[in-house]
């Protein structure tokens, strides 16, 4: 694409930068401590909109994103809701689908909707409760597959039950000629002993086939096995490998990066039903809990995610320091290996009643330069720039203060994305956040469009 800027649009955006200079704090200072629910920001990043949770998610948690068109899909832990974005100024609830289960994480393609589900549940419907000793009912956990032709109505069509569950899940296009879709399902035990449907080792992540003509065909087709070595066998603070927390796919480039617990895995997936793993990498300093992986969009990068404290404690602050509870970036040098080369955190310390750590976020579309947004929990919402492996710096922030000044409480930013030109933020207790932002930096991004977006799914934004 080619975009040219008037002479008065330059203008404002060197006065933006200005402003975004001499608003950073002085010698490195750390801005203080927001109130209980008061709403700071870098001058670029501001929030445009805000739903509260409403109806039978008000009260439960709210976790990750899928898009589509002109609506969100955001999840929740009794279901799904769908967000009218015509205006993303002025969204609106379109409809919410009751279905509870642990994450409820989604993925879209076509007029498919997939959602996973990662507690025992007594049966496979929407109208289920949780499975126990005393009522074990079918102690299904796995993926519902929902048809959304009609985004306002989605009608349930077909479950596939899955070891383990469905903690997280990635959708994987098949290659060319074939006229299948494909999911990573990664879930993992930290038990220590096995479980009804989980049972011990579980070194593996199931893989559905979905038939796009035929979707209630949908099946396991294969189970492989990534860590016939037990993988990581863990250490103090530091989670063992008994599975996948998360996959993220570059189709194009038949490529995977795996965030799975004790590893950071690098996969060839040019045979989609059998990912090979090309490289693991450790830390056993720094890392306690693989979580997620990004990567940029040259395919040469993976930001990895560590999940210090399971996204439950206070990391972000000077005890941890800023190499704990952090992403960490690797180059993809020769040979497709993982080379370290820094670490990033927000540079701000939260409060002792604020979990906060790395989590969720997605690539911002400026061709050139490595630019992500990401979630950080009651850290808030942060842009960073990678595009020095060893020096990444923080271009905005936007976050609101703790639930309470007095006492430990869960909330914040679960998944924080880009798309279309504003960033969506789904709160674990607010709702939702609609942020906007103006940047020089990153203001070519406001001209990219894609018609679907799955955080895990990555492609290649220059041909959006």
């Amino acid at each position: 694409m080619k975009h040219t800027a008037s002479r008065g649009w330059l203008l404002t955006a060197a006065a933006m930068l200005v402003a975004a200079l001499v608003a950073a704090p002085a010698n490195g200072a750390t801005p203080a401590i927001p109130g209980v629910d008061e709403i700071v920001s870098s001058p670029n990043l501001t929030q445009v909109a805000h739903l509260d949770k409403t109806g039978p998610f008000a009260s439960s948690t709210n976790s990750d994103w899928a898009f589509q068109g002109h609506y969100a899909y955001g999840g929740n832990y009794n279901g799904f809701a769908v967000y009218d974005i015509r205006n993303p100024k002025a969204p609106t609830v379109a409809t919410q689908v009751l279905c509870p289960g642990s994450q409820n994480d989604i993925s879209i393609s076509g007029n498919l909707l997939f959602l996973g589900t990662d507690s025992q549940r007594s049966n496979d419907s929407c109208d289920n409760v949780a499975s126990t000793t005393a009522a074990p009912g079918e102690r299904w956990e796995g993926i519902k597959i929902f048809d959304i032709s009609d985004p306002r109505t989605p009608q349930y069509l077909k479950s596939v039950k899955t070891d383990c569950g469905s903690h997280t899940q990635t959708l994987v296009p098949g290659k060319r000629h074939d006229p299948n879709l494909y999911l990573y399902i990664s879930s993992y035990n930290l038990t220590g002993a096995d479980q009804p449907n989980c049972a011990l080792p579980h070194d593996k992540i199931s893989i559905i086939k979905v038939p796009k003509r035929n979707p209630t065909a949908a099946t396991v087709v294969a189970a492989p096995v990534l860590f016939p070595d037990g993988g990581y066998g863990g250490g103090t603070g530091q989670s063992p490998t008994t599975g996948c927390h998360d996959i993220t796919v570059y189709a194009e480039k038949d490529l995977a990066a795996g965030a799975c617990m004790g590893d950071g895995v690098l996969f060839d997936i040019s045979k989609r039903t059998a990912p090979r793993v090309i490289t693991t990498v450790r830390d056993t300093v720094n890392f306690s809990f693989w979580h997620s992986a990004t990567f940029n969009n040259s395919g040469t990068k993976v930001v990895f995610t560590d999940e210090l404290g399971g996204g439950g404690a206070a990391t972000c602050n000077p005890t941890i320091g800023p190499d704990r509870g952090a992403d960490a970036v690797y180059d993809i040098v020769r040979g497709k290996k993982l080379v370290f080369g820094s670490y990033f955190k927000i540079p701000r310390t939260n409060a002792d009643t604020e979990n906060c750590v790395a989590h969720n976020g997605s690539l911002i579309p400026v061709p050139g330069r490595d630019i992500m947004v990401q979630a950080w929990y009651q850290g808030g919402i942060s842009v960073w720039d990678f595009t020095n492996s060893r020096h990444p710096r923080e271009l905005a922030y936007w976050e609101r203060g703790p639930i309470s000044a007095t006492q430990f409480i869960g909330g914040g930013s679960w998944s924080a994305y880009w798309y279309n030109g504003f960033i969506y933020s789904n709160d674990i207790a607010k709702g939702v956040d609609v942020l906007e932002l103006k940047d020089p930096r990153t203001a070519v991004a406001k001209h990219f469009r894609t018609d679907v977006f799955n955080a895990q799914t990555q492609d290649n934004f220059l041909r959006w």
